[in-house]
């Protein structure tokens, strides 16, 4: 075989770009003829092509994302992480604020009432509230005011340019609340050829939630849904997680043959991207509240005894109560329950920051 020209030594661009078709060209047919050569012996020796397929595996950011230490032990990786043990697991899983929807505290049959101001379709026992605006109505309050009524999550969609772009997910009573940005959204209506919704509890999947933090937030959606589906119903829900990206995905099922399912998609769908985690419920802050006196003591300090509920629980809170009755269209009767008042101030349990993201391989959830 005579060596190849290099193109590059050659002047003329017409001479150069003819010898570099050809040699490229002529490379197409070598893997070409390659290829055909290993199908023909790969049809008599299936094992030498299960033996290719194992081994030629493609480098991706998925399978190729750089190590944490809170991965958690999986099928696609049974040992999971040396500092992670199944013990410390069910340990975190039984005094975790989700634990009573795993233990079937409540009826499992019923769905979970949640308070919504979007989607409402999308999660069995939603009921959507509108909103109002003004003093009085900050998310904090509103999160109480459901929480003595009986409802089990709050979901807030925020609107810009009357265009969704975050949620807020609040897990009632006690929290914790989770903030999600918001993309990618499609309604039923425009999604070509899709199905129609039927009032059945779906089935849900939950798939690439490896970390602590992924599990938790699998958890938290987990509770959105009951924990019995109706599977005459052949709906089901998917949140996929790649990337950190949190695609969500309805369709309906139907049983061509015994070997072969067909999916039609019923929507929305859309997209969430987790920003931050926070402790108990979204804290109500007085930015124009005066703030308090400065004193100054020298030597002894006296002891000071915090006031009574009664003492503080007058007119303005009273007042406050008889509002939040009135909050929004579909309010509903008031159930009676334990009250739970708004935090003043809540803590991060994790959140999303430029410097976390090392690589374009360093994944969270």
């Amino acid at each position: 075989m005579a060596p190849l020209i290099q193109p590059s030594l050659i002047k003329n661009k017409v001479k150069r770009q003819e010898v570099a078709n050809k040699q490229k060209k002529a490379r197409g047919q070598q893997k070409l003829q390659q290829r055909l050569a290993r199908a023909k012996q790969e049809a008599t020796d299936p094992v030498a092509k299960k033996k290719r397929l194992a081994e030629n595996v493609p480098k991706t950011l998925d399978n190729t994302r750089e190590h944490d230490p809170s991965m958690l032990p999986t099928s696609k990786q049974p040992n999971g992480s040396s500092t992670v043990r199944i013990e410390e697991l069910n340990a975190d899983l039984a005094s975790d604020p989700f634990a009573p929807y795993f233990n079937f505290t409540d009826d499992p049959h019923l769905p979970p009432k949640v308070l919504i101001t979007y989607l409402v379709g999308v999660f069995p026992g939603a009921e959507y509230i509108r909103r109002k605006k003004g003093k009085g109505f900050e998310v904090g309050r509103i999160a109480g005011w459901a929480a003595g009524r009986g409802y089990k999550h709050m979901l807030v969609v925020n609107e810009d340019m009357r265009k969704p772009n975050a949620i807020t997910l609040i897990y009632l009573p006690n929290g914790p609340t989770a903030y999600f940005k918001l993309s990618s959204v499609e309604l039923t209506k425009h999604i070509f050829g899709h199905a129609r919704a039927t009032p059945h509890n779906p089935e849900l999947v939950l798939n690439n939630f490896v970390t602590s933090l992924g599990h938790a937030v699998g958890r938290m959606f987990q509770t959105l849904f009951p924990p019995l589906p109706e599977f005459q119903g052949r709906q089901v829900v998917t949140l996929h997680n790649q990337r950190d990206f949190l695609f969500f995905r309805r369709h309906r099922y139907a049983f061509r043959s015994p070997e072969k399912v067909a999916l039609q998609e019923i929507g929305p769908r859309f997209t969430l991207k987790l920003r931050w985690v926070k402790k108990g419920l979204p804290e109500v802050r007085s930015f124009g509240a005066t703030p308090d006196a400065l004193e100054i003591t020298t030597g002894i300090i006296e002891e000071f005894s915090p006031p009574t509920e009664e003492t503080t629980e007058g007119g303005e809170n009273a007042d406050e109560d008889n509002g939040d009755d009135d909050m929004g269209e579909g309010g509903g009767e008031p159930q009676p329950s334990a009250k739970t008042d708004p935090a003043k101030d809540s803590e991060y349990l994790w959140r999303w920051k430029p410097e976390l993201e090392t690589s374009r391989r360093t994944f969270f959830l």
